[in-house]
């Protein structure tokens, strides 16, 4: 089965209901996710800073954990040597730097929301599943 990694900007988008959400998914069938591990803490830091921004509340943020659970994503570790070359090469962050890596080690493309790591992306020949604009 081909494979996609998937960062926490596509998963959200699908957790909350975002505009993006019915392509993500169409786009997504088929295709195994995977993304790093730190993807997991991502999604939690998303819905705490959404509940401290009062962009939703608890009962929806429980919901999007449960629908979350529900989607099969496989979990990899990613060097952190290479990871770190990556960040300062680019000047991106950890996390982003950690999907990358991942889209690398898998030679599978990235599925993302955020252009600025699409970008970055791009530039170190990761390619990309972008939903149509």
């Amino acid at each position: 089965m081909p494979a996609c990694v998937i960062d926490a900007s596509a998963i959200m988008a699908v957790l909350l209901g975002e505009p993006d959400r019915a392509t993500l998914v169409r786009q997504t069938e088929g295709l195994e996710l995977v993304a790093p591990a730190s993807v997991h803490w991502e999604i939690g830091n998303a819905l705490s800073a959404g509940l401290k921004r009062r962009r939703f509340g608890l009962a929806e943020a429980r919901r999007a954990v449960t629908a979350y659970d529900m989607i099969p994503i496989r979990f990899v570790d990613v060097s952190l040597s290479e990871s770190l070359d990556v960040s300062a090469q680019h000047g991106v962050y950890a996390y982003d730097a950690y999907l990358l890596v991942c889209a690398r080690q898998q030679r599978s493309p990235l599925l993302t929301l955020d252009l600025a790591l699409a970008r970055v992306a791009q530039a170190i020949g990761v390619d990309l599943l972008l939903p149509p604009p």
